[in-house]
């Protein structure tokens, strides 16, 4: 199996070297130099260009942060659907709108080109352990051809349906979990000002009604559980800046489908917020730390 990888940022690298570690034939691509040295040294091809990166695989993935860059990446002349291989499986690993997500399904159909948006959850952790969920949109038997290569990074592979499906998905998923890491950490600021003992707080309420992934995979407050960004003072993991990027497309995606995310809109203004003070490139659970803050929010 060919590989043709295109990003190689705090996801995309990890990824790519998952497949490596699998056996298959990778060739990566990366604006930054510097990300495609280390995937060379541990076993990749180095492509100069998209075009290069593209030739010649059996599948091509993209793993890049905004759509627009997707969309360049795929449409230009030297990008993906002009130098892909026929009959080659193209599969967006990027978080992106649903709607530039939709229209590179229809440009890629009618290309000829078999494409899955299929982004991840999971984070830097799962990257690099293999065991991302991943949320899979397109055609279902493109999805079937595609599910034997993801569960070499991937731990639950899931088909979300039509093309646009998985965005739709991921989009949904990470409103929920900045919803619920702000009420995570506005309840141990609350409990602390109380008073409680943070660590008898964790002890009771991730064993009661107020148990979430955010309070006991992914704690906020240092010390409460292994391996999480709050014990590494909030080094990503998945950065506060990508986090609101994530709350924006929801906002966008709920103004198109006349659905109302009255929490959804709080939690982008919040997440504006702390990276307007600068902690952008924070892990997205260090918004506790603003709220600690004791600041009134308008």
């Amino acid at each position: 199996m060919k590989i043709g990888f295109i990003g190689l940022g705090n996801m995309g690298a990890p990824m790519a070297l998952n497949f490596i570690k699998a056996g298959m034939d990778v060739t990566v691509f990366d604006v930054v130099k510097e990300a495609i040295n280390v995937l060379s040294e541990a076993g990749a091809k180095a492509a100069a260009s998209v075009k290069e990166a593209v030739t010649g695989q059996d599948v091509v993935i993209t793993m890049v942060q905004t759509g627009k860059q997707v969309s360049d990446i795929c449409l230009s002349d030297e990008g993906v659907f002009k130098h892909i291989s026929p009959d080659a499986l193209y599969i967006d690993c990027s978080s992106i709108d649903i709607s530039t997500s939709k229209e590179l399904h229809l440009k890629a159909e009618k290309a000829g080109i078999p494409m899955l948006d299929a982004p991840v959850s999971g984070g830097v952790v799962g990257a690099t352990a293999g065991t991302l969920t991943i949320m899979v949109g397109g055609a279902e038997e493109v999805f079937k051809r595609a599910e034997a290569t993801l569960t070499k990074v991937g731990k639950k592979i899931v088909y979300a349906g039509s093309a646009g499906s998985g965005q739709a998905a991921k989009i949904c998923n990470n409103m929920l979990l900045a919803i619920s890491m702000i009420g995570v950490s506005e309840a141990f600021t609350l409990a602390n000002n109380l008073g409680l003992d943070q660590k008898k707080f964790f002890e009771i309420s991730s064993n009661a009604s107020g148990q979430c992934w955010s309070m006991t995979s992914y704690c906020p407050v240092p010390e409460m559980v292994d391996n999480v960004p709050s014990n590494r003072d909030y080094e990503p993991g998945f950065m506060a800046k990508m986090m609101l990027k994530d709350l924006r497309l929801a906002q966008h995606a709920a103004e198109a489908a006349d659905a109302s995310i009255p929490l959804g809109g709080l939690s982008a203004e919040l997440y504006e917020l702390f990276v307007g003070q600068g902690y952008g490139e924070k892990d997205f659970s260090g918004i506790i730390t603003m709220l600690n803050q004791n600041k009134k929010v308008s």
